[in-house]
């Protein structure tokens, strides 16, 4: 494509749509490329910034009719795998915001731009919990449509499979909505296929009717993390699904944005979710207070109460991170991770986690998506702040030090949303439903107009 051809591309679309169209070193240019995680660049030829279905349609006609690409994305989690994007039109769907509740029903509609944080509260306020992540500054739609582990996932399962309509604008221009009755094939797809398949606008997603979980962090000092670890390791063994949690080590930066209690600090920590009375969780979290944590902030809380549980930064940061599935774990694997994580192992990753799968995320079920269950016990993720060259290299040679500790215990499959590299989207799936998901691929995108974060190729 030459230099005439490819500036000619903006007036064409921003004279077909009343949102904005911005192109490189255009005012607000970096800002509308900015993805989460400020160590990665996005260079797309343009991007389109949608002000309602309308223009997405026309966004998705344009592409198609010039043999160029969309790539939809909200606040830009996972965004690397993307890879180049010199044909590609970045349609950032931040004015597609809006959330409607219906209480009756326990279903909440939102919008492709809306972030939990617009969901949580509100339906708390209803007695009602939406199946979000551990923050609340992600997209509910790249959340849902990658998967989705939350702190109910044990007994709830995937937030993806309780997604029950999704609309959205298919490379033929059409704005369909698709559920089980309507394009059901689609349907399937879309709820664990990621972005493969259309510019989602707007999707339903069940809530459900829990007005107080038991839910906290016990922090230790950071040099018991073998301790606390292994004893964590043997209290999911003897935990009910009501119960998800993570072990973790964590080392704050000294960043003025941290609480004073955790700015600078390292330690290990338990992280737990109880659906269920007070009486019975503390009852259960006995074996690990036994333990004697330095901070202890288990409490009942209404859902909105646990939206950052997790601590996770609530702002875009520069950052490298990795993640595995994990099967059945011994004590063996404990001191792996330590030592390639904890206390004299050297490492400068701010955060080396453990998530305790199984239950309802084990399982299979009727009308389940794309991604219907995982075949591992375990899930870790750890990552590190990226300030320069020096800091990158450091933090990625100790993510490789990790993934080796760990790789007796490697399933071979792959979270997509804990998945910051380009790898074969194939180690997502069960065995059947990466050839499923690429037949509907070339049914409703033969001429590969999608671009997703990790693309899925046609049969």
């Amino acid at each position: 494509m030459t230099a005439v051809e490819f500036i000619s591309h903006r007036p064409d679309l921003q004279s077909r749509v009343r949102g904005a169209v911005i192109e490189p070193g255009a005012p607000g240019w970096d800002a509308a490329t900015q993805a989460f995680n400020l160590s990665f660049t996005q260079e797309p030829m343009l991007v389109a910034v949608p002000e309602d279905e309308v223009d997405v349609v026309e966004i998705v006609r344009y592409a198609a009719a010039n043999g160029l690409q969309v790539a939809p994305q909200r606040t830009g989690h996972n965004a690397e795998p993307l890879g180049a994007m010199e044909n590609v039109i970045l349609l950032r769907t931040d004015k597609l915001r809006g959330v409607e509740i219906d209480a009756q029903r326990r279903i909440a509609r939102v919008r492709a731009g809306s972030k939990w944080e617009e969901v949580v509260p509100r339906a708390s306020n209803l007695g009602l919990a939406a199946l979000h992540g551990s923050t609340p500054d992600v997209s509910v739609a790249g959340y849902s449509l990658g998967g989705g582990v939350g702190w109910y996932a044990r007994k709830l399962g995937l937030s993806t499979n309780s997604v029950t309509a999704i609309e959205l604008v298919t490379a033929d221009g059409r704005l369909r909505r698709v559920d089980h009755e309507h394009d059901p094939e689609l349907f399937w797809a879309l709820r664990g296929g990621g972005g493969n398949f259309g510019v989602v606008t707007s999707l339903e997603v069940q809530l459900y009717a829990i007005p107080e979980v038991y839910a906290g962090v016990l922090f230790f000092p950071w040099e018991r993390s073998s301790e606390v670890l292994h004893a964590w390791l043997d209290w999911t063994r003897t935990v009910p699904e009501e119960i998800t949690s993570v072990g973790r080590i964590l080392q704050f930066p000294p960043l003025p944005e941290l609480p004073e209690t955790l700015r600078g600090g390292k330690f290990a920590v338990v992280e737990a979710v109880f659906i269920g009375a007070e009486k019975d969780g503390a009852k259960m979290l006995e074996p690990l207070r036994a333990l004697g944590p330095s901070m202890d902030t288990f409490a009942m809380v209404p859902p909105v109460g646990i939206a950052e549980l997790h601590m996770d930064p609530p702002e875009p940061v520069p950052y490298t991170g990795e993640g595995m599935m994990l099967g059945e774990l011994d004590p063996a694997a404990i001191d792996a991770f330590v030592w390639a994580a904890g206390p004299g192992s050297g490492s400068p990753l701010v955060s080396a986690e453990i998530r305790h799968l199984g239950g309802a995320l084990a399982r299979s079920g009727d009308g389940h998506g794309a991604l219907s269950a995982f075949d591992a016990s375990y899930l870790t993720f750890a990552l590190g702040m990226v300030f320069d060259d020096e800091t990158y290299a450091a933090n990625r040679q100790q993510l490789e030090v990790v993934r080796k500790a760990l790789t007796p215990y490697d399933t071979g499959r792959q979270y997509l949303n804990f998945t910051e590299e380009e790898t074969d989207p194939a180690t997502f799936y069960r065995a059947g439903a990466y050839k499923r998901l690429r037949a509907v691929k070339a049914a409703v995108d033969p001429g590969n107009v999608f671009r997703a974060n990790h693309p899925i190729a046609g049969a």
